[in-house]
């Protein structure tokens, strides 16, 4: 447990630039306090002192606005930045040195049972206020983009836009242009392809 909470705050000083030692990150970052609380509800979990475990986690959410299930099970190095607003749900799986922003939820849908929410692979960046809702993986070295909302699974080494959440970029190429002021919504396209049966119907009444 010593080992990983280390790791937790290297990863703090590695990625926040305005972390200034590691004094003041173990004191006063809410994003580590909540991480640090969760290692010790999630063992009271696993050792079926449930109570005590939903106690430490309730305490951390009014503390640090961060809430977090003492049933997640989290991998070392993980950074959550600013953190106000994060929800991370029962049975997620978060991998190694994952990055999590503020407002992220990592939730369920509310249809499934048992495993209901998702596993994050190693070295995932979840962008400010994008919510993975289901029981599905988002693969290592993936990037969320703000506001994203994913339903389905993400490749490793890809990167997902939108609402809802696609595949813009995979292994360092583009699949399409990267533009979240006219990006290519699921619910216009089809809007569009009946538009143009409607044209086409009309032109064959017409004739």
């Amino acid at each position: 447990m010593f080992k990983t909470m280390k790791a937790d705050l290297d990863a703090v000083m590695e990625r926040d630039p305005a972390a200034r030692n590691r004094f003041e990150v173990f004191f006063l970052y809410s994003g580590y306090k909540a991480v640090r609380s969760h290692r010790r509800a999630n063992w009271f979990f696993r050792h079926n002192m449930k109570f005590i475990a939903r106690f430490i986690s309730q305490r951390s959410r009014h503390k640090t606005g961060i809430e977090i299930h003492p049933g997640a099970t989290i991998g070392k190095g993980l950074f959550i930045d600013h953190g106000m607003g994060v929800v991370i749900g029962e049975t997620t799986e978060i991998g190694d040195n994952c990055t999590l922003y503020q407002g992220v939820t990592l939730g369920g849908t509310g249809k499934d049972t048992g495993k209901r929410h998702p596993t994050l692979g190693n070295n995932v960046l979840v962008g400010c206020g994008a919510r993975v809702l289901g029981p599905f993986k988002v693969g290592d070295n993936a990037r969320i983009a703000a506001g994203a909302v994913v339903l389905n699974e993400i490749p490793p080494d890809s990167t997902a836009v939108g609402v809802p959440a696609q595949v813009v970029k995979m292994n360092g190429e583009k699949i399409d242009l990267l533009d979240q002021i006219h990006y290519t919504n699921p619910v216009t396209q089809e809007i569009q392809r009946l538009n143009k049966e409607i044209e086409e119907l009309r032109r064959k009444l017409e004739e």
